[in-house]
């Protein structure tokens, strides 16, 4: 288990995202380096047809990385998906926790986000059991094993994070 990452996961359309960028705004707040990882099951290119990295890595590049006195961008080639635990070993030592979306397969803590429009079921206390499942952020009160967030309480599901996740890896 890497101590200072957790997932959050769901059924798509969700609200994954929107939850976790209210999550990340209120740890930010608090002071924390936060990375981030996102699980994409498709393909997709952070690149554009005609801009130089893009004519670049079409031209044959295995690894192309554009950096700015801002930021930077890999893209990196590869047969298969790196393991997450490569993927957190290899770029996110600077941060204080990584928050990944998806990797719902992963070995990784996870907080299962639920919305009653959107199933009356869950991933992870569903037909599959998943122990790394640690709280479920539902708008709908759930009677489970484990702790329900409130769904629409972003700065309650970071106290949970800052204290299940940050406080535990120190």
């Amino acid at each position: 288990m890497i101590a200072r990452a957790v997932s959050f996961v769901a059924k798509s359309e969700t609200g994954k995202t929107t939850l976790l960028e209210k999550v990340i705004a209120e740890l930010k707040l608090r002071g924390y380096r936060i990375g981030v990882i996102k699980h994409d099951a498709h393909s997709f290119d952070i690149d554009h047809p005609g801009k130089d990295s893009h004519r670049l890595t079409e031209a044959g590049a295995d690894t192309m990385l554009i950096a700015s006195p801002e930021k930077l961008a890999l893209v990196k080639k590869h047969a298969a998906s790196p393991p997450i635990e490569e993927l957190i070993a290899t770029y996110f030592s600077d941060v204080d926790l990584i928050l990944t979306e998806g990797f719902k397969k992963s070995g990784l803590p996870k907080i299962e986000v639920h919305r009653r429009e959107r199933s009356s079921t869950l991933l992870c206390r569903g037909e599959q059991y998943d122990p790394t499942l640690l709280a479920v952020a539902s708008d709908e009160p759930l009677e489970l094993d484990i702790p329900v967030l409130d769904l629409n309480s972003p700065a309650q599901v970071a106290d949970f994070v800052e204290e299940h996740i940050i406080k535990k890896s120190m």
